[in-house]
């Protein structure tokens, strides 16, 4: 790891220029020049600062390879998302994400969904409330999965809870091949997440008829892709279907 290494990317994330950053750490661009040739340290007040103006962890800045992030992770962006109706079921057990993404398969086979709308959005979301018993005994976990029903589709098809999430501002971020290490590369997103609304003062919230947080999977040129949806309080001025 290379905290120069890392002042770099973070600045060139932001699109900034050496002499922007100088001007924002009140030192001069040399001394940034120096910075990202790991030539010389920033004080512990600069990288203070310097995590404010690039909205990161100070932790992240000076321990992790955010370089690395650039391969995996897309830049986090505040999505004003429509309402929308969905059907939905959880399960417990020792690998509920498959267990319940494959019943609601049969769902919308069985509903008419996928013939009506093939390209029907299936999501997904850890359901929190299981045992310590189900946990520690029998290794199991809870996760919800939902499609979200198309304004043009009726359908009261039985064995699924129907439920409507209102419009909400999320923080979103893409993950490239989620699954290639799905035990850190997921979770991983969650932080990166949660550290940006920290920085930004844009706090996760937890409200009435709408999810806190959601996962939406698809394959685009046989390349696999997960968008991370967490709840907040953004500043998202357009609203757009999920």
């Amino acid at each position: 790891m290379s905290l120069g290494t890392n002042i770099s990317y973070l600045r060139k994330q932001k699109k900034m220029t050496q002499e922007q950053l100088a001007e924002r750490m009140n030192v001069t661009r040399q001394t940034v020049s120096r910075w990202e040739a790991d030539e010389a340290v920033p004080e512990l007040g600069k990288l203070v600062d310097m995590c404010s103006v690039f909205a990161c962890k100070l932790d992240a800045l000076v321990r992790e390879e955010l370089s690395a992030r650039s391969n995996i992770y897309s830049d986090i962006q505040i999505k004003r998302v429509a309402s929308f109706k969905m059907a939905s079921y959880t399960m417990i057990s020792p690998n509920p994400e498959d267990d319940v993404n494959r019943y609601m398969e049969r769902w919308a086979v069985n509903s008419g969904l996928k013939t009506a709308c093939p390209d029907a959005k299936l999501i997904g979301w850890d359901f929190p409330f299981v045992t310590q018993e189900q946990q520690n005994r029998f290794g199991m976990h809870g996760y919800a999965a939902a499609y979200v029903i198309p304004d043009h589709f009726e359908t009261d098809c039985p064995g699924v809870r129907y439920l409507e999430n209102a419009e909400a501002d999320y923080a979103v971020i893409t993950i490239t091949e989620p699954f290639a290490q799905g035990f850190e590369r997921i979770p991983n997103a969650y932080k990166i997440i949660m550290e940006y609304l920290q920085a930004n003062s844009l706090k996760g919230r937890q409200q009435e008829h709408t999810l806190s947080c959601f996962e939406h999977v698809y394959v685009k040129k046989e390349v696999t892709y997960m968008d991370v949806y967490v709840h907040a309080g953004g500043t998202a001025k357009k609203t757009d279907a999920l």
